[in-house]
């Protein structure tokens, strides 16, 4: 298994040597930077999986890191700070802070909210597309795929295959479809989720449209072979 790379930016220099030696131990392949520059250069030039990062650092402060990495990076972080008011928590959480670590802490503590988080990442990553033979579907790009062939769907009806394959084998009813897929705010008839079904089928055509299956005198499911 490849190792996580964690960035640890920090300017005291035996918390960074701490942390160090746990995430090694753990078996993640460790970088540092002691100030805010450096640590934006090191994330401009390494792959890394997740940052832990101070907010009071010299020549660039984490609040500002964050500010930049955020509206176009993904990759999580976890603030690790000696201010520990609640507005400062608030801030960060606010500029797409993964979670927010108070001085002093427990490296133990802080290994098992890095493990979490990535966890918790690896997750939505694996729920982001679902495989079934013959058919992919993809909610990020929204895009689905028969035999490898894209196929466009509308976009109710791309929310609706979705859900009904990203829980297969339960069965929904139109009216749980309706909530679920047009919210509360819909006031169109209920079959409605009827024809965005048949439109579905005959999209993805006759073998894999049987995904989509009718549960007579209650709804639908997505059936898997």
């Amino acid at each position: 298994m490849d190792k996580k790379k964690i960035l640890i930016i920090d300017d005291d220099l035996q918390i960074t040597k701490i942390l160090r030696d746990y995430f090694n131990y753990e078996n993640f392949e460790v970088f540092v930077a002691h100030d805010g520059q450096k640590g934006l250069e090191k994330i401009n030039n390494l792959e890394i999986d997740i940052i832990i990062l101070d907010l009071m650092l010299p020549k660039k402060n984490g609040l500002d890191i964050c500010r930049q990495l955020k509206p176009h990076n993904k990759i999580p972080i976890i603030i690790l700070s000696a201010k520990n008011r609640e507005n400062d928590r608030i801030k960060g959480l606010e500029l797409g802070a993964d979670d927010y670590v108070t001085k002093p802490f427990s490296p133990k503590e802080l290994v098992l909210r890095v493990k979490n988080v990535l966890k918790r990442i690896n997750n939505d990553q694996d729920q982001n597309e679902l495989s079934f033979p013959d058919l992919i579907i993809n909610k990020e790009q929204r895009l689905v795929k028969v035999k490898k062939e894209e196929i466009a769907l509308a976009p109710k009806e791309f929310d609706l295959l979705w859900q009904l394959a990203s829980s297969p084998k339960t069965v929904f009813s139109r009216e749980k479809l309706l909530e679920l897929v047009w919210d509360f705010d819909y006031f169109g008839g209920i079959r409605t989720v009827d024809t965005h079904i048949k439109s579905i089928r005959n999209k993805l055509g006759a073998e894999v449209g049987n995904y989509v299956q009718t549960v007579w005198g209650i709804g639908y499911k997505f059936g898997i072979k």
